[in-house]
């Protein structure tokens, strides 16, 4: 029987996938899913959760948090990071036209439907995953980008190893059944969600949006917390039957910022009313100040590998093809080894799922949670493979009695396959790599200085990078990073430096700095 071995730390499961590959394959038949809709037993899929302040960093709420887990069409985001990266650096355009072959075209649904021969934009690949999670569209990049699916996958899970994700394997760019399985945790897909937004804040807009058009037709989007939950930017759902119900959420106010997620829902309904209710309760916990973690960066630890064929890019015109020279990559994946105001607002509070209003509820301590009137409208697919990789799912009627069985045979599930909507007084179990000792209220006050801001994140890191250059050793420990702003309907980037201890130290900075040409304040980060 086939195994793989997931290590997280220093600690080690063996997922047996042989028998999990093989039920998945016969539960995703349509005859098989019409005869357990039809028996008794319960949709129990293993839960886990995590909330982290991006802020601080600091881990605010969770459960079976380093578990391992299928991030089904969650594994888009990884996808879509490989290819914004391509974006930023020149490789391809938005316009850029990719190649459909016809093993991307014969994918199962959802789908968007491309045929073989044909090509579809980049821009227009991006809407399509971000939105329907087409998993066709998710072939073409990866074809188009790694020259195969499989090298693609090696170049994802090397991304992963890179941003920190060391629990992280990735064998397809969807998240469709496989063996064996895309694996991650809750803790890996926080990291993720926070670094696609850092790296990419151009890009990552994306993922706001509901719906988008596509010759003559409108694509809506599955993520239904867009619109309804104030502060909710992205990012984006998953569904297979061996994961259950995920959701992956970027939440941004004008004073606070978390990254959470949702994996193991019961249902779609279910899994949104958690995440509603980890967002009422943990964001009001986060810190309002000025951000005092870093940007998360790619680490330079992986060995560099020699360099892969150049990719062909399709391209629309009689001139030459476009080549996109893909990212080294490992022979095989690795094992796993292991933004803003400072204003208090609202207290959040959610409506029920059912007869919701469009009015805002406030309190005394937080934003406010909204929900919008009438049901948000989202395309039914009826084609047969649909139940496989389709975000809308089946209803929470729907059995999965062998799902508690695989759990069983796996050391890897011990935690609880049961996801209440939320655990009062949950302690979350440290991690085996300490994180760094941070807290939202530091006890000696740090200060931070500011150069300016300017409505270019590029252009704001270049002036912290110039500002590093003519002061010497007086910022050498100092750490820099960016802060959005929403102000006025418009966006800026704040650059900053964080890591003073006194004011003193703060001010003799800025005046060093305002000698050399400098705008500079210091101001308390706390």
């Amino acid at each position: 029987m086939d195994s793989v071995r997931v290590w997280v730390g220093h600690r080690k499961w063996v997922a047996v996938v042989g028998v999990a590959a093989s039920i998945a394959l016969t539960l995703s038949s349509p005859a098989e899913a019409a005869r357990r809709k039809s028996h008794g037993g319960g949709y129990s899929p293993p839960y886990a959760s995590i909330v982290v302040d991006t802020k601080t960093g600091k881990v605010l709420d969770g459960q079976n948090v380093d578990a391992p887990r299928i991030p089904a069409s969650i594994t888009k985001v990884m996808t879509l990071y490989l290819l914004f990266e391509q974006l930023e650096r020149g490789k391809v355009r938005l316009d850029t036209p990719l190649e459909v072959s016809a093993y991307a075209a014969s994918q199962p649904p959802t789908k968007l439907g491309v045929r073989a021969g044909s090509t579809i934009e980049v821009e227009d690949a991006i809407m399509a995953m971000v939105t329907l999670s087409a998993n066709d569209v998710s072939v073409v990049v990866a074809e188009n980008l790694g020259g195969s699916e499989e090298a693609f996958a090696r170049q994802m899970t090397r991304k992963a190893r890179e941003l920190g994700m060391n629990a992280s394997s990735f064998y397809n760019p969807h998240g469709l059944p496989h063996s064996p399985p895309n694996i991650t945790t809750a803790r890996d897909l926080s990291i993720l969600g926070r670094a696609i937004q850092d790296r990419f804040p151009k890009y990552f807009a994306y993922f706001q949006t509901t719906s988008f058009e596509y010759g003559s037709r409108t694509i809506r989007g599955h993520n239904r917390l867009l619109g309804k939950v104030d502060g909710v930017d992205g990012i984006k759902t998953g569904y297979t039957r061996l994961s259950g119900f995920n959701l992956l959420t970027s939440v941004n106010t004008p004073s606070r910022s978390i990254v959470a997620v949702v994996l193991g829902g019961k249902s779609a309904a279910l899994r949104d009313r958690q995440m509603a209710s980890l967002i009422e309760e943990q964001l009001p916990r986060a810190y309002a100040g000025a951000r005092t973690a870093p940007a998360i960066s790619e680490s330079a630890a992986v060995a560099e590998q020699p360099a892969s064929q150049p990719v062909v890019v399709a391209d629309a015109s009689a001139t030459p093809s476009v080549k996109v020279d893909a990212t080294p990559e490992p022979a095989a994946p690795p094992p796993p080894a292991k933004k803003p105001l400072d204003l208090n607002s609202l207290r959040p509070v959610v409506a029920s799922a059912t007869g919701a209003s469009g009015t805002t509820t406030p309190s005394s301590t937080g934003p406010a949670i909204r929900w919008q009137k009438g049901p948000q409208p989202l395309p039914q697919n009826t084609q047969a493979y649909a139940a496989i990789d389709n975000d809308d799912g089946p209803t929470d009627k729907e059995k999965a009695a062998l799902l508690a069985k695989i759990e069983r045979a796996t050391p890897t599930a011990t935690a609880s396959t049961q996801a209440p909507v939320k655990t009062a007084a949950l302690k979350v179990e440290p991690p085996k790599t300490p994180e760094p000792k941070q807290t939202a209220r530091p006890a000696v006050t740090e200060w931070v200085i500011q150069l300016g801001a300017t409505d270019d994140e590029d252009k704001a890191k270049a002036m912290l990078d110039a500002a590093r250059a003519k002061s010497g050793r007086l910022l050498a420990k100092a750490s820099p990073f960016t802060e959005k702003v929403s102000q006025k309907g418009a966006t800026l980037y704040r650059a900053r430096f964080s890591g003073f201890d006194e004011s003193g130290e703060a001010e003799k900075a800025c005046k060093v700095l305002k000698k050399s040409g400098f705008a500079c304040f210091a101001a308390r980060s706390s």
